[in-house]
């Protein structure tokens, strides 16, 4: 952090500003500018400071995705994760979020539809298989409700809904919104959800057999056979919905689409795909889907 004290100094901030600031004491810095140090040190403390903006910008980050971030500059293009874990560690720079911790689930019951997914959740092109599911909370006005689907391709949410309430439009809404991002190019497409009565819902069959999809469907109580589609909404709550107390549902609603638009779809890479964010992903392996709605 010696380097950053130093070039603010010469911008004219006084030393015991950026000390006290930076969380320094200014007898080691002035220590330090009287003795010679090394290239390495000097390039680890510039990569400190590439760092800690990534953080700062981004505080839900792990160690990894701050690695991903920083090795977007060309100084630092080939700085390894274990370096960043370590600079992390030694400032104190973790995620604000710790991980889920895992609950046992109900015996798993008969599915309404047949389940064609089976807990294998890959897909070799877009629009070959969607997840999605329901997740709700609490605003100070009352709960707010949404619906998202997701290409398993790219791990992109395509289509969403939100509402006041938790009824079979909500679906139908966020299915619409899916068939149209999608160019309605989508029949053969498999939507796979849990039990859920919004799911099995006439509304809803009528706009999987309009559009040519295929329904499937989980069993009653194994969170298993959707976890790729609970993993997002686990981001989601970490990331957004448990972060503060919400007013109002508008208030909530923005910060959610915000979320997944901005950050989730542009700025969080993923390891299963590359390293790459669900945009980026679909621009370089189908950039006719990426460009579409």
């Amino acid at each position: 952090m010696y380097p950053l004290v130093s070039e603010l100094a010469a911008e004219g901030i006084p030393v015991a500003v950026s000390c006290r600031v930076l969380g320094l004491a200014r007898q080691p810095y002035y220590r330090w500018l009287d003795e010679p140090i090394t290239d390495g040190q000097l390039e680890e403390a510039y990569l400190a400071n590439a760092v800690f903006d990534a953080h700062r910008d981004d505080p839900e980050f792990g160690y990894r995705f701050l690695a991903d971030e920083v090795r977007h500059h060309d100084e630092h293009a080939e700085v390894s994760d274990r370096v960043v874990w370590r600079i992390c560690r030694d400032n104190q720079w973790w995620s604000r979020f710790g991980k889920p911790k895992r609950s046992k689930g109900a015996k798993p019951g008969t599915p309404a539809h047949d389940d064609l997914v089976r807990r294998d959740f890959t897909a070799t092109a877009p629009n070959e298989l969607w997840l999605t599911d329901i997740t709700e909370h609490w605003t100070r006005e009352g709960k707010l409700y949404l619906c998202a689907i997701k290409d398993v391709f790219s791990n992109r949410i395509v289509g969403w809904s939100i509402d006041s309430r938790m009824k079979a439009r909500l679906v139908v809404a966020a299915i619409e919104m899916a068939v149209a991002r999608r160019d309605g190019d989508v029949a053969g497409c498999i939507l796979h959800s849990d039990r859920g009565s919004q799911f099995r819902a006439r509304k809803v069959h009528r706009t999987l057999a309009h559009h040519g999809l295929v329904g499937s469907m989980g069993q009653v109580g194994s969170a298993g056979d959707n976890a790729a589609m609970e993993s997002f909404f686990a981001l989601l709550q970490k990331n957004v919905l448990d972060r503060q107390s919400w007013t109002t549902r508008d208030e909530l609603r923005i910060e959610i689409v915000t979320w997944i638009e901005r950050t989730y779809h542009r700025r969080r890479r993923q390891a299963r795909l590359g390293r790459l964010t669900p945009i980026d992903y679909e621009i370089i392996m189908t950039p006719q889907t990426a460009t579409a709605a």
